[in-house]
């Protein structure tokens, strides 16, 4: 049997690329399970523990690429070896590797390298267009819900003691939280 494993890192991601790749690769659309808004750092993911689970002596699990797999050489071999452990074989897209031969074993590693050097490059890049940004003023994080007239009258209403908490999220429209930090935040 043909196991299928999709994953996208953002809610904002379509998987449709790589459920129509995996159908396009002989994977029944039930045998696809599929992680939405995960990274591939992220170990936790119940559509691939569903499809490792569901993978058996003789089947051949299948991602289109293997960055949809892992991110990591350790996370990609750890994989590896539970499906060489089934008796599984691994394809990345069309091409299958034996987890078991040495070949293939060392193939995979190669590309779980390059997946990891990708990963490594995108938070570098990240970082440092975030300090580009930080230095011309242009990153400067989340802004408050309240304008600086409204945090001051917040206070000014929380001083007179005639306020609860619950009582200025609601006439703020805002969140308990957000009176507890814009509190904090004028003071």
């Amino acid at each position: 049997m043909k196991i299928g494993y999709a994953r996208c890192s953002t809610d904002k991601q379509d998987l449709m690329v790589q459920k129509t790749a995996l159908i396009d690769l002989g994977v029944k659309e039930e045998n696809i399970h599929m992680d939405h808004g995960l990274t591939g750092t992220n170990r936790d993911r119940p559509g691939l523990e569903r499809a490792l689970a569901a993978s058996r002596e003789g089947d051949t699990f299948i991602v289109s690429k293997l960055d949809r797999l892992a991110r990591s050489v350790p996370d990609a071999r750890s994989i590896a070896d539970q499906l060489e452990s089934k008796g599984v074989k691994l394809a990345l897209g069309q091409s299958i590797y034996d987890p078991a031969d040495p070949m293939g074993k060392m193939f995979f590693n190669i590309l779980a390298t390059f997946a990891e050097f990708e990963a490594d490059l995108i938070r570098m890049r990240t970082k440092e267009g975030m300090a580009i940004a930080k230095a011309k003023g242009k990153l400067r994080g989340k802004q408050p819900k309240l304008s600086p007239k409204q945090q001051n009258e917040l206070k000014r209403m929380h001083e007179t003691g005639d306020h609860s908490i619950s009582d200025l999220a609601e006439i703020f429209a805002v969140s308990r939280p957000t009176v507890y930090r814009t509190l904090n935040r004028v003071r």
